[in-house]
């Protein structure tokens, strides 16, 4: 790997904008094809919207994406074939809800709420179960019914489905938590989408048999390094692009004091920062418009360190859940072990914005009093406490994933993923397939190096001479 200042000038036959898992995923992919590549991060480290840190005797808290769902999930497969093995969320024991300052514990799928609610959210959720077959996952604006559901937002969609206070709330808490974003700014297509990703509208915010189930051993930033590392030699740190050129036989990609030139070029960076690079030619206009519409969601994430995870003698799985709390939701994010004890806490939607714009100190006030109401007094004193706030992280600016306000899909859906010329798009949500996560954007680079691969050979043999890392001493090539 290369600080970007000590080669100022590249070139490769694919030069690969941004090195998290869709960007690491396309570089090894082409390179094992047979193609030079240039991968360039604007960051000082690898792996994107995963970030890991150690907290002693190799082990680490995830204050980045985290759980990979199922063992068929792309990114646990792609794990298994480097190595990278997975355990499960801690989930033995009774859950809490907070409902307006009233905790109630509960076990299984739903939240213990009143039966007219429990039916009443439960009929809306079959109901989407049954629509969201109907979404193909390549094409979700193919479905029968894509205009009318790309039309709709969630929150009225809600108001005409579920009669109940208490079941609107669900429904609420459920998107805010589990798409970081409010239901009123996600159309329904949207929802039904991503649910398809995450095996089923109930499986979203789930632990046991759900997308919540499983982590990777020693964190998902070490995935994102072990796959790096076939294309460590063709990294270069420091690298912030500002301006792709683009012409009928090559591209030149450019940024503070340095320019790689290639062939193709494969933009892997979150679709609405794409938008922010300068095109020359400037692209089609429903390239930009998708770019202005898809949206990132709002997440800050706390990890708070004890000793032991002391909830689990008192019967609980570490999962809390709030309609009225910032603090949306909580679950044990211990190491396989035990030792030491982690709970993880996850603001989102709105009240990220809210508390995002709080100083430091309140919002460690905060945090420790909702630990309090939820776990007793002893969760009110970690030994350490972790904050990462990704709306404030300047190559990502949101969390969890993007999401589809009404009428992108059905207007610019196409986009997310079609190339313009010589460039091509990668990354978690440039592909509806398991979209927003970690599979998502593995499969968006596989996806991406085998359409390089296919539109080569329909240009035709040919490399440029100078290999990645080199000096571009001759363009005479191009």
């Amino acid at each position: 790997m290369h600080d970007i200042s000590e080669n100022p000038s590249i070139e490769a036959d694919v030069i690969v904008v941004g090195a998290g898992f869709a960007g690491i995923t396309a570089a090894r992919e082409l390179k094992r094809a047979g193609k030079s590549v240039a991968m360039l991060e604007a960051r000082s480290r690898l792996g994107g919207r995963s970030l890991s840190r150690p907290i002693g005797d190799g082990k680490v808290v995830e204050l980045g994406c985290e759980f990979h769902g199922q063992s068929d999930s792309v990114s646990a497969r792609t794990a298994r074939s480097v190595g990278i093995g997975s355990h499960k969320v801690y989930d033995d024991g009774y859950k809490l809800i907070d409902d307006g300052g009233r905790i109630a514990r509960w076990k299984g799928a739903i939240p213990k709420v009143s039966p007219a609610a429990l039916v009443d959210f439960g009929q809306a959720a079959l109901r989407i179960e049954r629509m969201r077959r109907e979404v193909p996952q390549e094409a979700p604006w193919q479905a029968p019914h894509a205009v009318q559901w790309d039309s709709e937002t969630m929150w009225s969609w809600t108001q005409r489905n579920i009669r109940t206070k208490a079941g609107r709330s669900l429904m609420r808490l459920l998107i805010e938590s589990g798409m970081a974003a409010s239901p009123a700014e996600v159309s329904v297509l949207h929802v039904l989408n991503y649910s398809n990703g995450t095996g089923g509208f109930r499986a979203m915010t789930t632990v046991t048999g759900g997308t919540l189930e499983n982590r990777f051993v020693g964190g998902s930033h070490g995935l994102a390094l072990r796959l790096a590392q076939s294309v460590t030699a063709e990294t270069y740190v420091g690298a912030a692009v500002r301006r792709i050129n683009h012409f009928s036989d090559h591209v030149r990609v450019s940024g503070s004091g340095f320019e790689a030139v290639g062939r193709r070029v494969v933009v892997a960076v979150p679709v609405p920062l794409s938008g922010r690079i300068e095109y020359d030619p400037v692209l089609p206009a429903y390239r930009d418009q998708l770019t202005q519409r898809l949206t990132f969601g709002s997440a800050i994430k706390y990890l708070a360190l004890y000793d032991e995870p002391f909830w689990r003698a008192a019967g609980l799985t570490g999962m809390a859940i709030s309609h009225t709390s910032p603090v949306r939701a909580v679950l044990d994010g211990s190491p396989p072990d035990g030792s030491p004890g982690v709970l993880t806490a996850f603001v989102t939607g709105p009240a990220a914005h809210a508390v995002g714009r709080l100083s430091e100190g309140k919002r460690r006030e905060l945090l420790l009093r909702e630990f309090v109401r939820y776990f007793g007094p002893r969760a009110g004193k970690p030994y350490d406490i972790i904050e990462q706030n990704w709306m404030a992280e300047p190559y990502t600016r949101g969390c969890y994933h993007a999401y589809a306000p009404p009428g992108l899909y059905t207007e610019y859906g196409p986009a997310l993923k079609e190339p313009i010329g010589r460039i091509h798009w990668a990354g978690a949500e440039s592909v509806p397939v398991e979209f927003g996560s970690m599979s998502g954007a593995i499969y968006s680079g596989q996806r991406v190096a085998t359409e390089i691969i296919a539109c080569d050979a329909d240009d035709g043999p040919g490399h440029l001479t100078a290999g990645p890392g080199k000096p571009a001493t001759s363009r005479s090539v191009l």
